[in-house]
């Protein structure tokens, strides 16, 4: 078995729940040192100071990007080195696009989009200049189906799937890995973030009769960090093995 985890300086976002917490403490528990981002600074502060081994909790609003800069900076200042970056925080406020809720596309736009841009930008200056490095980005089914009322939420996972192939072809001079990992219906808390009663009700009855936990992510995760430095796991995509789409 392959230890390819052990002593790499990991950041998360969104890591005070779901698939970013899940993943925290995989990492962890496999020697990872971590930066776990999120807004809700109680929840990573309690999970660094639970997680054994080396973890820092920043918090950080992924949709502003000085925020995700102070993140990545104080990574570095702290272990010497930003060696993956999982971009994972997102929200998911399904609704029919005839409501009109334009503050929500934005903000699905500004989280899951612009996010994870921000965590590009910042990550890749200390990733060239070490001639490695890991960029991960959280699609979703959705990033490769269409779905009633998810149209906008669709179009911010098709384009982060995107932004992934073109930086996987732009980033090959530096010796820098990608991957997207595209989850189908894990048992987290994005169903809360949706705002339409009707579809909430749908969008949960038909998660919680299918969902994985959200460890099947993190053991995602954790397979593409620890492939061979020259094997790069550019996407994978997982459903439970009962959801239909």
């Amino acid at each position: 078995m392959l230890d390819n985890i052990q002593g790499k300086v990991i950041i998360i976002t969104g890591a005070s729940s779901g698939l970013g917490e899940a993943a925290a403490r995989l990492l962890s528990s496999q020697g990872a040192k971590l930066a776990l981002a999120a807004r809700r600074s109680d929840r990573i502060s309690a999970l660094a100071d639970e997680l054994d081994g080396d973890a820092i909790a920043v918090e950080t609003d992924v949709s502003i990007r000085e925020q995700v800069q102070n993140l990545v900076d104080t990574t570095a200042e702290k272990f010497g080195k930003v060696d993956v970056i999982i971009n994972n925080a997102g929200i998911m406020p399904l609704a029919p696009i005839e409501q009109l809720k334009v503050d929500e596309w934005d903000q699905m736009i500004d989280v899951n989009l612009k996010g994870g841009l921000y965590g590009v930008a910042s990550a890749l200056p200390y990733m060239k200049k070490q001639k490695s490095g890991h960029i991960i980005n959280v699609s979703s089914v959705y990033g490769h189906k269409l779905g009633p009322s998810a149209t906008v939420y669709c179009a911010t996972k098709f384009a982060v799937r995107a932004l992934s192939e073109g930086l996987r072809q732009e980033v090959k001079p530096y010796n820098i890995r990608t991957t997207i990992i595209s989850p189908g219906a894990v048992a987290t808390e994005l169903t809360d973030h949706i705002s339409d009663q009707e579809t909430r009700e749908q969008t949960k009855d038909f998660v919680n009769q299918i969902a994985v936990p959200a460890d099947s992510f993190a053991r995602m995760v954790a397979f593409a960090i620890n492939e061979p430095e020259n094997v790069d796991v550019n996407e994978i995509l997982f459903r439970p093995t009962a959801q239909p789409i």
